[in-house]
């Protein structure tokens, strides 16, 4: 709870001086595309945070939100397919990848940052063979169904200010993962085996399956999200799209509250972290900073937060060794 406090001060700091010093910041437009940008983001943070809570890592989020926002216009304009063959066929498709990468990761004991690592590579590649390494987009077509990505809703009070339909999807999401986490058996054993695979295995927890339902999660919030992404931007390159989102992803969990070494997640920290992001590039493009500097902003954050997380853990130990009594 700490760490999402310390989180909370540097997403208002961060918001007041893009506020003061940013030209339009607060303008309904800008804060419109922030809780999009945010919204979607914190999609594919929720599955990072899912498989990072068991103690594994998904390198290939970004990968797989290209391949599903890809395939999905490939289908309906290429080849015809309907609404209700395409989105269905788009989002079992992402979560096999994740069934896959979970019985690599548990049954052939493969590293999970080398199993992802290939996943990244692969299914970019598959995209870009499939298409031709052509661009792909609705065409002007298909505006009912992009509406779940560019529908906005009214808010009383707030003059000029709708709120995005991907919130919906998002409070859906975030809902049904506290409640798992914190409300059902099968949360405490994922947590459980993120904090000690062997003991938790040794007292009858089904590590393996869990890391596999873990790694499916991801993979299929990442198809969902590409969904709404190719939905909101209309067209993609394969070459470039979702580049770098599985670094959003995994830096939102990790300044969240979720430690690389498992057993720790916290669905409102990762939302939180994931619209820190956000401002902050938000920021340095409002600033008039070099846009080059985005990443390195973001991979210097990242390196700060698993840097504090680290001292943290620290401390907590050297206090609970000073409360043990001396035999």
């Amino acid at each position: 709870m700490r760490k999402q406090w310390g989180l909370l001060s540097v997403f208002l700091c961060v918001a007041l001086v893009a506020a003061l010093w940013g030209s339009n910041f607060l303008s309904a437009y800008n804060l419109m595309n922030l809780t999009q940008r945010t919204a979607l983001f914190s999609i594919l943070a929720l599955g990072a945070g899912l498989v990072i809570a068991v103690g594994g890592i998904d390198l290939s989020i970004g990968s797989v939100v290209c391949l599903a926002g890809i395939a999905t216009p490939w289908l309906l304009i290429e080849h015809g397919w309907s609404a209700w063959e395409a989105v269905p066929v788009v989002l079992t498709g992402s979560a096999i990848i994740g069934l896959a990468h979970g019985l690599l990761i548990t049954r052939l004991r493969l590293q999970p940052f080398l199993v992802t690592l290939c996943g990244l590579l692969l299914y970019r590649g598959v995209a870009r063979w499939m298409t031709g390494d052509q661009s792909q987009g609705f065409m002007g077509q298909f505006d009912g169904l992009r509406e779940i990505a560019l529908g906005r809703i009214p808010i009383p009070f707030l003059d000029g200010y709708r709120l995005p339909a991907t919130v919906i999807p998002l409070a859906a999401l975030a809902v049904a993962m506290w409640l798992l986490l914190t409300r059902t058996v099968w949360g405490r054993w994922l947590l459980a085996t993120g904090s000690n695979e062997s003991a938790a295995r040794c007292a009858g927890v089904p590590t393996k399956r869990l890391t596999t339902a873990a790694y499916m999660a991801c993979s299929l919030l990442a198809g969902f999200g590409g969904l709404l992404f190719i939905f909101d931007i209309g067209s993609a390159q394969p070459s470039d799209f979702g580049n770098f989102y599985e670094l959003y992803a995994i830096a939102a969990a990790v300044l969240g509250g979720c430690t690389l070494r498992g057993g720790q997640a916290s669905v409102g920290g990762i939302i939180l972290g994931a619209a820190t992001l956000q401002v902050l590039r938000n920021a340095i493009i409002l600033l008039g900073l070099s846009s080059q500097l985005e990443f390195a902003v973001i991979g210097a954050v990242l390196l700060l937060g698993m840097a504090a997380d680290e001292l943290l853990r620290r401390w907590h130990e050297k206090r609970l060794e000073r409360r043990v009594p001396l035999p």
